[in-house]
């Protein structure tokens, strides 16, 4: 492949809900472009991006997956780097990681499925990094799909920023071709996407006025020239229309509207020309980091003249290919066989030969210029988020901001002597991706697997076995509950042994109470008087309190909120020793923590949920039902309503399918420990009922 200057680059990716298209566009592209000779199919597990086994099985996308196509723009040869993400949110981490290195977006909408909760999540994703973006509809092949009514949607949905930069045409029932409404042509499909001009029929004549006379307002907007001459009537030339428009999709103030069908390849020739003609090349906008050597914020134009700096956004770990470190240049040149400074990791790594990936191939360059991506192989240190330049300019890029995952599941693995295997492959996945996280509960015995949503962890399984070949099963976490006393007793605990020469003898009169913190685990005290325990034995005493509060007597809980105080005891000069005044502690603590009204608490969660504004109802309702306790709402600046309540950690279980489920895929939700509080009965007898049988079953 040619090595492509900055201005020659547009880094672009699709985007949209779940089975909406992308991969099938992204193969409709590749055809045109020359990448291959036919199209795959995803049923048919032959498509470029989708050549993962999971992929394949599945049938939808799981990774980004980068392919790069060269076309001939209507200026010269250009290079599209295109990144084709899962539509699935459990694989939203994909998503971000892509988005942080694309300079414009296509988000891809269903006709027949009109606006989906993937195409909204698309469209949030796209302002929030301020991607230029158009609006591909494809399945246009589909009778029953009215283009028309789904313009209208995005328009009332997204504003007046939505542009139909084409309508259809129909003949028979079928999709022959389209208007364009910018060069106020016809168009009749000859082969694939190959065109022939051809008469407007007069059935578009009206919908043409109207998209047409949008187009020509937000030109007149472009500057006061132009607002004038719309005012006196004056006719735009196409250069100043065509002008106008892409400064305004570059700024994100128009996103155009086009159309195809995927199945048929049709209309994919004028989406390149206008990824060609409106999408920005790298040189349009600035990296920003931070200068290491001076502290300073850093900013700088993609520009292939200056030191080199490159950011790592991706990581590919394959058992097979090995490992490769996705990267987006952003100044300077990156040439094979060179020595580079790891800015996050403060130590230098050989990169040895530079590759473009194209779903599973590795194509090797020379050079990579900034504004452009690739992958080096065998990185020693190197992780996603890392930056890459030379020790005496060293810059430090922001990571990929991905989300926090709050889904989890204790995880085991089925055969004996494989723990090892298995965490080993799971740092491998994590390495991949961020949004993986393993925790080791020490509390509960148990090691914690979180991500996304329930299919990403199914996910993880099946590729710990396929890939890995070690079988892992999954199951409900325990919660971690605590043990408290609610009333103050008086209890002694006596430990005598007789056993021939030197017994054993410990006497302790103690007073168990609430401490009021839950916070600590206990407060010791000692009051005694006279010396009827000599001080020596106070420690002994704490240390038997110590061992106590680590299990409860009432479920095997660490016990908190306890005050504990030494009142009195007695000691024998000749058999009391360290060892008895423990026992004697922790006969007594046994006794008394169950005279003392003792309850299990459970952990509660501070929950934030933010849904659209229609579903606030169902939510509230469904966190009641959950022993939920609502505290407020307000609204955000995207129009949605963000409820805040205080949960059971334990409620929370299976949480994340259900929000899902009642809100269509638009609900997103936090959560972060908070307290400890007092469990119903009902919840305390299920729990401590569990833990007797657990016990007896071991």
């Amino acid at each position: 492949m040619n090595v492509y200057g900055t201005e020659q680059i547009r880094n672009v990716i699709l985007l949209g809900h779940g089975g909406a298209g992308k991969t099938t566009v992204a193969e409709a592209l590749a055809l045109l472009t020359g990448v291959t000779k036919r199209m795959g199919k995803v049923p048919d597990g032959n498509t470029i991006s989708d050549y993962d086994k999971e992929e394949i099985k599945r049938q939808f996308s799981i990774s980004t997956t980068l392919i790069p196509l060269e076309y001939e723009g209507e200026d010269g040869p250009i290079k599209i780097n295109l990144l084709d993400t899962p539509g699935f949110f459990d694989f939203v981490g994909e998503v971000e990681e892509a988005i942080s290195v694309a300079d414009a977006a296509i988000i891809v909408a269903n006709c027949k499925a009109g606006i989906e909760p993937g195409t909204e999540r698309a469209w949030e994703m796209c302002e929030k990094y301020n991607l230029p973006r158009l609006i591909f509809v494809t399945n246009m092949d589909d009778d029953h799909a009215s283009y028309r009514e789904l313009v209208v949607k995005l328009e009332t949905k997204f504003g007046r920023k939505i542009a139909p930069f084409q309508l259809p045409i129909r003949e028979n029932e079928k999709f022959v071709g389209f208007v364009n409404v910018v060069k106020m042509g016809g168009r009749r499909f000859t082969h694939l996407s190959d065109y022939e001009e051809c008469e407007i029929p007069d059935y578009v004549q009206k919908n043409l006025t109207i998209a047409r006379d949008a187009l020509i307002e937000a030109v007149a907007e472009t500057s006061e020239e132009y607002m004038e001459r719309y005012f006196l009537g004056e006719e735009f030339t196409q250069e100043e229309i065509s002008t106008a428009l892409r400064t305004h999709v570059i700024e994100g103030d128009i996103v155009p509207v086009m159309m195809g069908s995927g199945i048929n390849c049709q209309g994919f020739k004028v989406l390149l020309q206008a990824i060609d003609k409106y999408f920005p090349s790298p040189d349009h906008f600035e990296c920003i980091g931070v200068d290491v050597s001076a502290g300073e914020r850093f900013t700088a134009k993609y520009n292939d003249d200056v030191s080199l700096s490159a950011r790592v956004f991706k990581t590919i770990v394959d058992p097979f290919i090995g490992k490769y470190s996705l990267m987006k240049i952003c100044t300077g040149t990156l040439k094979g066989d060179t020595i580079v400074y790891n800015v996050n990791k403060d130590t230098e790594e050989k990169i040895g030969k530079l590759y473009i990936l194209r779903g599973k191939d590795q194509i090797e360059v020379q050079e990579l210029k900034a504004g452009d991506i690739g992958a080096v192989a065998k990185l020693t240190v190197t992780q996603t988020g890392d930056t890459m330049a030379v020790r005496t300019a060293p810059i430090v890029y922001h990571k990929p901001q991905t989300s926090t995952p709050y889904t989890y599941m204790a995880y085991k693995a089925v055969n004996k002597g494989e723990d090892d295997k298995v965490s080993t492959a799971l740092a491998k996945m994590m390495e991949e991706d961020l949004t993986l996280k393993v925790v080791n509960d020490a509390e509960n015995r148990q090691a914690l697997l979180y991500g996304i949503g329930d299919q990403q962890l199914d996910v993880v399984i099946s590729k710990l076995q396929s890939r890995y070949k070690v079988d892992v099963t999954l199951s409900p976490p325990k919660f971690a509950f605590r043990e408290t006393l609610r009333k103050k007793v008086k209890v002694q605990g006596k430990h005598k042994k007789q056993s021939g020469g030197h017994g054993q003898y410990g006497d302790v009169i103690m007073e168990f109470e609430p401490s009021g913190d839950l916070e600590t685990p206990y407060v010791f005290e000692e009051k005694v008087f006279g010396g009827s325990v000599p001080r020596n034995y106070f420690p002994a005493v704490e240390k038997g309190l110590q061992e106590c509060v680590l299990k409860g007597p009432l479920a095997g809980y660490p016990v908190v909120g306890l005050k504990a105080t030494l009142l009195d005891g007695s000691y024998h000069p000749v058999d009391s020793s360290e060892m008895a005044f423990k026992m004697a502690t922790i006969l007594a603590f046994k006794q008394g923590f169950m005279d003392a009204n003792p309850v299990l608490l459970e952990p509660i969660a501070s929950l934030k949920v933010t849904v659209p504004d229609k579903f606030t109802g169902d939510v509230m309702g469904d966190l009641n039902r959950r022993r939920g306790r609502v505290l407020g709402m307000n609204s955000n600046h995207n129009g949605k309503r963000v409820i805040e309540a205080d949960i059971p950690m334990s409620e929370l279980f299976g949480y994340n399918t259900d929000l899902r489920s009642m809100t269509g895929g638009l609900g997103d939700y936090s959560y972060e420990f908070s307290r400890y509080e007092q469990a119903p009965g009902d919840v305390q007898k299920r729990e401590i009922e569990a833990r007797a049988a657990a016990k007896d079953g071991e």
